[in-house]
């Protein structure tokens, strides 16, 4: 896959998974709340994945920041035409439970953020990502790698952290979905 279709895939994978969580500001305010027997409420969740795309933004800028720089003293265009589709490594960082990792502690929703908050903040992430794959829409996103201890990843580019961000968002929409199922369990035994 070349450059440009792997930018337009990210792209429309942040556009799908901005709406695919749409609906989920929107469920039932004792769904929202509801703790299942393990793991978050849904509105942690929605929370959790804004601290995660915070930090993961900090990397994601410095990325693109460094990217553009390099791209002023390497010869772009002969890297690109090596370049390969390089996203199937990140395909199980959206499987619920696929791996086992241990979140840093800023990554614990606390509960400190309206559900109003975080949708827009939500939103305003995504799009922030959609723009910087805009910025870099030349390629310079492969110019610039940063380590990802998640999953043993090692060393990604810039594209593929957007990517990583998009993929961390599906995890937790199945997350979600358990909770909801739990939630309705719940709900047929009172």
């Amino acid at each position: 896959m070349y450059i440009k279709q792997t930018i337009e895939f990210i792209d429309n994978e942040l556009s799908q998974t901005l709406i695919d969580y749409q609906a989920w500001f929107a469920v039932r305010p004792d769904l929202l709340v509801f703790k299942p027997r393990v793991g978050w409420s849904v509105e942690q969740i929605l929370e959790h994945v804004t601290l995660t795309n915070h930090f993961l933004l900090i990397l994601i800028r410095k990325g693109k920041r460094k990217a553009i720089e390099l791209s002023s003293k390497k010869d772009l265009k002969a890297l690109l035409e090596s370049y390969t589709y390089n996203l199937d490594e990140l395909e199980a960082i959206a499987e619920h439970k696929s791996f086992s990792w241990l979140r840093p502690e800023h990554m614990e929703p606390k509960g400190d953020k309206e559900l109003g908050q975080i949708r827009v903040l939500l939103d305003d992430q995504i799009n922030e990502c959609i723009e910087i794959l805009y910025e870099i829409r030349n390629g310079e996103g492969i110019l610039y790698k940063t380590t990802m201890t998640v999953n043993n990843l090692g060393k990604i580019d810039v594209y593929q952290y957007i990517y990583f961000l998009c993929q961390h968002a599906k995890r937790h929409i199945v997350q979600m979905q358990k909770v909801k199922e739990e939630f309705s369990n719940f709900k047929e035994d009172e």
